[in-house]
């Protein structure tokens, strides 16, 4: 491949499935008995899926999510990484916002964990880097990311070129199943977005306030 006159290395496309933990018990120390169940129905879904890497954040309840996938695929190395643990990944100011939601979006923001929104940003930056975009060589890479609602919702903001603030409001069902497309010379494309058809019907809609379900 030839760019801007200089030679550079064949890039091929990868497939990053995204996945909000499991529901998580009240303390938040793990996996509820719901959130094992949504954890192992997801690995059986993914089980015919070339997946090389399950990257999964830190805490308890996406490293369980994480594992009880893991077990229902064949060769896929499990990664810690705290660019897919739970943070904010950006902090907007007001005029960026919709006047008629600022107040609340703002309020919302100032609500999470003063540690949550100073490191947020820099991770949030890391993990673009890490987890979006074409890779390296000739050969399709499929990698899944266990991890939190504010990740993917900034992940998927990203992929559709939304305004950084724009992760806000996009909520994550404990489970569902997102991929995103990063294919060389292209944009990105969302293939699937908080898909929960893998889950049986008492487990769907956790993590959504209740006036969200349909």
């Amino acid at each position: 491949m030839v760019r801007n006159g200089m030679e550079t290395g064949a890039m091929a496309t990868r497939y990053l499935y995204l996945v909000r933990h499991g529901e998580a018990l009240p303390d938040e120390s793990g996996l509820s008995e719901n959130g094992r169940r949504q954890a192992t129905l997801l690995g059986r879904r993914l089980a015919e899926r070339p997946i090389a890497v399950v990257h999964h954040g830190p805490l308890p309840r996406a490293a369980q999510t994480a594992q009880l996938i893991g077990e229902h695929l064949d060769g896929a190395a499990l990664q810690v990484s705290e660019a897919a643990g739970d943070y904010v990944p950006y902090v907007p100011e007001r005029d960026e916002l919709p006047s008629d939601s600022a107040d609340f979006l703002l309020r919302f923001v100032a609500g999470a964990p003063a540690g949550d929104r100073e490191r947020g940003p820099a991770l949030a930056r890391q993990a673009l880097a890490l987890f979006t975009g074409p890779v390296a060589g000739d050969t399709e890479r499929h990698e899944l990311v266990v991890t939190h609602n504010f990740l993917v919702g900034w992940l998927v903001r990203h992929a559709l070129d939304a305004p950084s603030w724009r992760w806000l409001g996009l909520n994550q069902g404990n489970a569902a199943l997102t991929v995103i497309r990063y294919a060389p010379g292209r944009p990105a494309s969302l293939l699937v977005h908080n898909d929960v058809r893998h889950l049986t019907d008492d487990l769907r809609w956790t993590g959504f306030p209740p006036d969200f379900r349909v």
